[in-house]
């Protein structure tokens, strides 16, 4: 089932983009799905970073020091948290940036496709599958 984006642009479902033929591989269509699949992480990532802030200055001090010992491992942890999705949010923002500059959805590596279930399951995918793979091997081995 197709929906609409603010531009009008009708976005595919994931079913009707797993089923184009491979010759329609980033076309207009499965560029704006990518694009609106990952403006909508990027979206629930800074709507998560704003409910941090607003929890971080609701907290209130307690004197006993093993409430305040849980609340700022909480805080760290919840902060930990954010930190990984900023990182998130760097490497979502570099893919809408491959998609207008039409490079999306090519390997970094090899200029091979990496291939639709791949996107859909990483949308922020630069490698294909085996060219990560080798990346993992040759990280492994200089360590």
């Amino acid at each position: 089932m197709s929906t609409k984006t603010r531009s009008e642009e009708p976005i595919l479902s994931e079913s009707e983009l797993l089923a184009m033929p491979d010759s329609d591989y980033m076309n207009v269509q499965q560029l704006a799905f990518f694009r609106h699949l990952l403006d909508r992480m990027r979206t629930e990532l800074l709507d998560n970073g704003q409910s941090t802030i607003t929890h971080l200055q609701e907290t209130e001090a307690t004197p006993d020091e093993a409430d305040r010992a849980t609340q700022e491992e909480e805080h760290v942890l919840e902060q930990r948290i954010r930190d990984r999705e900023r990182k998130l949010i760097h490497k979502i923002d570099s893919a809408l940036n491959r998609i207008a500059n039409n490079t999306y959805g090519y390997c970094e590596a090899s200029g091979e496709p990496i291939g639709l279930r791949r996107l859909i399951a990483r949308p922020t995918a630069t490698l294909s599958i085996e060219e990560q793979e080798r990346h993992e091997r040759a990280e492994r081995q200089f360590r």
